[in-house]
């Protein structure tokens, strides 16, 4: 818990800092810009700033990569990839077809409606949430589960089997955040085990999943 607490208390510190580097900046640029200076170069610079700052909380390289990398490394990423099912709908229990979403942006029907692979109808991205288990080391296979929740039907756990060849095989798979469906790996997902739903809705997966970073994602 310790731990935990001060890795907690050091990204906020970063923050904090920058923070204040961007106050100095925007002041730095006000005046640039009251003195005829180049007001493009200043934005850009903002940019630059803005986007550092949003990805100081986060995981590492998190800004650079897709979630996957940070969760599983490249070659298991690619694999949660190759094998992810691709995104159909099932009937709710109003008859609208309901695709597979993200349970924090979406929890009715209404925004799980189909309307292609790659979006709902209300704009919502198809989604499965990926669990790893790397057994590669006593039984020889790696096994990625794939989590789908759809509003009113709850959850539909999805499992593939690999081998080592087979991660091997999928090492030039490209692992693009456009790609459908977006993957969200539980183990770093912050605050996994304390998200509420109805008991229609409930996880299986809740207090389950080991975490990445212990103390931090959970």
């Amino acid at each position: 818990m310790g731990k935990a607490a001060g890795e907690k208390g050091s990204a906020s510190v970063e923050q904090v800092a920058l923070a204040a580097l961007v106050a100095l900046l925007l002041l730095a640029g006000i005046s640039a810009v009251a003195a005829g200076g180049d007001v493009d170069a200043g934005r850009r610079l903002a940019e630059a700033i803005g986007r550092k700052l949003r990805c100081a909380p986060r995981l590492p390289d998190s800004c650079r990569h897709h979630p996957l990398v940070p969760a599983y490394g490249w070659p298991l990423a690619r694999l949660a990839r190759a094998l992810a099912p691709s995104p159909t709908a099932r009937l709710g229990p109003s008859g609208l077809p309901l695709m597979p979403v993200d349970f924090r942006r979406c929890r009715r029907e209404s925004c799980a409606v189909a309307a292609g692979p790659h979006l709902t109808a209300s704009g919502r991205r198809t989604t499965a949430f990926t669990e790893i288990i790397d057994g590669r080391s006593s039984a020889g296979s790696v096994e990625v589960v794939y989590w789908l929740y759809r509003p009113t039907l709850g959850w539909e756990r999805l499992v593939r089997r690999a081998s080592q060849a087979d991660v091997e095989a999928f090492a030039a798979v490209e692992v693009r955040a456009e790609d459908d469906p977006a993957l969200v790996p539980l183990e770093t997902l912050p605050g996994r085990n304390h998200y509420e739903f109805s008991p229609r809705d409930r996880p299986p997966w809740q207090w389950r999943v080991g975490g990445r970073y212990p103390g931090w994602s959970s």
